[in-house]
């Protein structure tokens, strides 16, 4: 599945779980798109890790849940509680451009694929427009890069599906067995990860493997013929 640029990102214990990983990408996106109301009350950190549009896979997590999410990323120093004042509520802010160094180029496409899974460089592009503002697709995987040449890296190029002309990209977050998983999941799927041109490609070659393979049979059946001839 991965090319020669993936490798393991961190022990096992370094990994985020799903949850983890769309608090995490929420803090980050909010704090672009609405600085004014950053950092994030409880209630609007849920709402926006349940949001219907530009979330993949969509999720349905309780208040609970994010606030259980919230801690244990506040331990390992990716979240902090922000206590204003004359606030009524705790807010919060994420912490992945410091604990990681990124500039706001590579934190935007960092979180747009924790946000929306595997994605090319140019989708990368359109969709980190309201985080960052990319001139090119050129300027996308650059950022792509510095976070692959990361220690550990934080981003991975996978191998071109069949059928497809452009690399894809994933990020680490949650180990190589979980990418793994996905890509499989989405090449068994019929996902963008395996064309509808890919599956055509596979099908024609395996039909021509067996009309190679009837052809060979053919060919022995008719030789074995000839020599048995020569004892009749």
């Amino acid at each position: 599945m991965n090319d020669d640029t993936v490798s393991n990102p961190a022990t096992q214990d370094q990994f985020l779980d799903q949850f983890e990983i769309r608090v995490l990408a929420v803090l980050a996106e909010k704090e672009a798109l609405t600085p004014d109301n950053y950092p994030l009350s409880l209630n609007t950190l849920t709402n926006g890790c349940n949001q219907l549009s530009s979330r993949d896979p969509v999720m349905a997590i309780a208040e609970s849940t994010v606030l259980d999410v919230l801690q244990r990323l506040m331990q390992r120093k990716l979240v902090v509680e922000v206590n204003q004042a004359g606030a009524r509520v705790a807010k919060y802010e994420h912490r992945m451009r410091v604990k990681w160094v990124l500039e706001q180029d590579k934190l935007a496409v960092l979180t747009t694929l924790m946000l929306r899974g595997i994605q090319t460089a140019g989708e990368l592009r359109t969709r980190t427009g309201r985080l960052h503002e990319f001139g090119s697709v050129t300027e996308v995987e650059t950022a792509l890069q510095f976070l692959a040449d990361k220690y550990p890296p934080l981003v991975a190029r996978l191998a071109k599906a069949p059928g497809t002309k452009e690399s894809r990209y994933a990020h680490l977050l949650a180990g190589e067995d979980v990418l793994e998983q996905q890509f499989v999941a989405e090449a068994f799927a019929g996902g963008s990860a395996v064309t509808q041109g890919g599956r055509q490609d596979r099908v024609a070659m395996l039909e021509d493997e067996v009309a190679s393979l009837r052809r060979h049979v053919d060919d022995l059946t008719a030789q074995f013929a000839e020599f048995k001839r020569q004892f009749e």
